[in-house]
């Protein structure tokens, strides 16, 4: 199975040479719906854009470009002028390679993850971190998380969200040991002193309730206050967005429900800073386009 999310629907080589939440929120998860899809514009970039996710201080959307086994998927990055408008500013360089590299997050302090296959090969490691500069518009000190690799072999860790505060990633896993995904998990790992991360043991209870409903859920992300986790999964064969709560940050995730305002094929949310606003990617005709939900 080939999917439109993500990393998913690129092909992962398996031997040498081979290669979306804000900040605010509440002391409780919101439950007041979200409504109105609309199509964001990105003036200066007419290709196709996905997995958004906007910086923490609201400034900046981050973005990839396709996603197709045939293009070189890369990182960019706009920047606002208002809610459904922004202006495109140019490639993340540092962040960029002759393999896949996309789907940004960033925490408060500025520290900035995405996945890339460059290295996988060699050590099944996909997630990398730097430290993003709006000021300059870059990335410095680009270094892979080395203790998160996938959990083995044919296994690749292809989507991620760090939180608000930088001490959780949520992430998704895939099985890709066909050459094609035909299964994949969310997980969560924690950050270190060192500012590495590594699984979290509980995780599978944690969000047990996610990852037994469907085959393949990926692309999450959080809200400030842990409570609400966003994420994608395939409703038969049809992705839609969907949002599981909890009441306090040491309980396992409720059953989770789908986003109704959402009729179209769509992937990837991520929240604005007051948690009002969710950013994801929607495909128009043949062509992905980031929208926007209010509530």
């Amino acid at each position: 199975m080939l999917l439109l999310c993500g990393c998913a629907s690129k092909p992962i080589a398996m031997s040498d040479g081979g290669a979306g939440g804000g900040d605010g929120g509440g002391g409780g998860a919101n439950l007041t719906p979200f409504a109105n899809p609309t199509r964001v514009t990105i003036n200066g970039w007419t290709d196709t854009a996905m997995e958004p996710f906007l910086s923490r201080d609201g400034r900046f959307l981050f973005f990839n470009s396709s996603n197709d086994p045939g293009v070189d998927t890369n990182l960019h990055y706009a920047e606002r002028v208002d809610d459904l408008t922004f202006d495109y500013r140019g490639p993340i360089d540092a962040a960029n390679s002759n393999a896949l590299d996309a789907v940004a997050s960033e925490d408060n302090a500025g520290n900035f993850y995405f996945i890339s296959t460059r290295a996988y090969a060699a050590t099944r490691v996909t997630l990398y971190r730097g430290a993003w500069s709006g000021d300059s518009g870059t990335l410095g000190g680009v270094l892979p998380v080395a203790g998160l690799p996938s959990s083995a072999a044919g296994h690749v860790i292809f989507d991620d969200a760090v939180s608000a505060d930088g001490a959780t990633l949520a992430f998704a896993e895939g099985d890709y040991s066909t050459g094609m995904l035909t299964s994949a998990t969310l997980g969560l790992a924690a950050r270190d002193a060192s500012g590495d991360f590594a699984r979290v043991p509980t995780s599978d209870v944690t969000l047990a309730a996610l990852n037994h409903d469907a085959t393949v859920q990926y692309a999450p992300v959080f809200s400030a206050s842990l409570l609400e986790l966003y994420y994608t999964r395939l409703d038969g064969g049809v992705p839609a967005i969907y949002v599981a709560t909890r009441d306090r940050v040491d309980a396992p995730f409720s059953a989770p429900r789908k986003l109704d305002a959402i009729t179209a094929f769509a992937e990837a949310p991520t929240l604005t800073i007051d948690e009002h606003g969710l950013y994801y990617h929607q495909l128009d005709g043949t062509r992905f386009a980031i929208y926007r939900l209010s509530r």
